[in-house]
């Protein structure tokens, strides 16, 4: 009773937040102190099932072999604390999402999670730190929400007030400044076969950078160029993406390049619920990365803090000794592989505005506090039944050191069906790239294209 008395106390607060608050020096000065340099809650809980941070994990182990090289599991001796099931479901729905109790429920005969020690490896660079103590006290947002102000480099909002400020910190989260990566989806049928489309991707994360001047970002808080590589019938489409910081000023920017027209064409449609690419319709746009892009068709509402079990230290899901038919099974991932840990979240609902529409109209968003990466998504159809279910995979890249994602889900519960994305088990490890914002222009993009 007392801890459901101290969760309603805190929602209560927070959904009463002002919508613009600033962060006072005072609390800020929080940061590094009883909060992580992000703005987590630095000490364990009560019982000690979550440990104090310590600054993460941020010396390689034994077994990486440098830069380029897989990254390997530091917790290859690990075993599990305990495995939830469908028969000892009941015991544990406290520390579960809707969405997870949803997967027991649709698959009680194969469906289970593997939950470990609870290792809080999260770290980012000093500068990454430094420049979010600044954004703690002069980052604002405008234009209801959709325009991030007063904020670079590091998390804007370390101490939230609202469910934007927490969307936003997952959207310009320190990801390196370039990177190359495969992001391999796989459309997974219901009897477990599935296809598979080879994406690579390039992205460059402007607002990242150390000692960036705003005003030289032109508005931009990233560049995204996405090339597909196989089966043959998609070969050569390219996508384009320039996100913005102020998207009330200017709306993402996209393009598409399709090889039977052979011609890079403004795509405006790359956004909120229109399908994602080569999805075969199993999520939208705006699920790529958990969650991406534009706000203003939800109402966001900051819940508060609970304690769950979620995905986290995924290295053995990312081993490259692993194919992907050892990973793709019928109805789900094979679980046998994930890891769960019991993290503190920040948990942000939201829901289609009046008068605007989207295909989801209800989604609750889970968001790791350590490391602002959007772990669980709950996905409600328009009746108000749960519809998808996402889940996001990561492992810490510790010679960066960053959250890097490894695998991402959609389970759609209604069809019996499932997508895969970030996969890279077969192919190469994600690497650090340098890249120009010219590499992204249009001009450079059509070039590339029709070579």
């Amino acid at each position: 009773m007392a801890n459901l008395i101290r969760w309603t106390l805190v929602a209560g607060l927070f959904a009463a937040a002002p919508a613009l608050a600033k962060v006072s020096a005072d609390e800020a000065a929080k940061l590094g102190k009883e909060l992580t340099p992000v703005g987590a809650t630095k000490t364990a809980n009560a019982d000690g099932s979550i440990p104090a941070w310590d600054g993460g994990l941020t010396k390689a182990p034994a077994c990486f072999k440098g830069e380029g090289s897989r990254y390997c599991d530091p917790f290859g001796d690990d075993k599990p604390l305990l495995t939830i099931t469908a028969k000892n479901l009941a015991e544990h729905k406290a520390k579960l999402t809707a969405g997870q109790i949803a997967l027991f429920e649709k698959y009680p005969d194969s469906y289970s999670m593997k939950v470990y020690e609870t290792r809080r490896t999260f770290a980012n660079p000093p500068f990454v730190y430094d420049a979010t103590a600044r954004n703690a006290t002069s980052a604002t947002l405008g234009g209801n929400g959709e325009a991030l102000q007063g904020a670079i480099t590091g998390i804007p909002f370390p101490i939230p007030q609202n469910g934007h400020e927490v969307i936003w910190n997952h959207k310009v989260r320190y990801r390196d400044i370039g990177v190359r990566r495969w992001n391999n989806q796989f459309a997974v049928t219901t009897a477990g076969d599935y296809n598979l489309v080879k994406i690579q991707e390039d992205a460059f994360f402007v607002y990242s950078q150390p000692d960036i001047d705003p005003a030289s970002l032109n508005n931009k808080i990233l560049y995204f160029l996405q090339l597909t590589t196989a089966p043959a019938r998609l070969a050569g489409t390219i996508l384009l993406v320039h996100e913005t910081m102020d998207q009330v000023a200017e709306p993402r920017g996209a393009w598409q390049y399709n090889p039977g027209q052979r011609r890079l064409r403004r795509a405006p449609n790359i956004a909120y619920d229109n399908p994602g690419t080569a999805s075969d319709g199993l999520r939208t746009n705006d699920q790529l990365d958990m969650y991406n892009g534009a706000m203003d068709r939800y109402q966001w509402k900051l819940v508060g803090k609970k304690e769950i079990y979620v995905p986290a230290n995924s290295y053995a899901l990312h081993s490259d000794a692993l194919k992907y038919r050892d990973v793709m099974k019928k109805g789900h991932i094979n679980q046998d592989h994930a890891r769960y840990e019991l993290r503190r979240v920040w948990v942000v609902d939201s829901f289609v505005k009046p008068g605007v529409s989207h295909i989801y109209k209800r989604r609750t968003f889970h968001v790791d506090e350590d490391s602002w990466q959007i772990v669980a998504v709950d996905v409600y159809d328009q009746r108000d039944q749960m519809w998808r279910v996402q889940e996001g995979h990561h492992v810490i890249a510790y010679d960066k050191p960053y959250q890097l994602p490894v695998l991402e889900t959609v389970y759609d519960l209604q069809s019996a069906r499932y997508l895969v994305m970030a996969a890279n088990n077969e192919d190469e490890e994600t690497r650090t790239r340098k890249f120009s914002v010219e590499d992204f222009s249009p001009t450079s993009v059509s070039k590339l294209a029709t070579k």
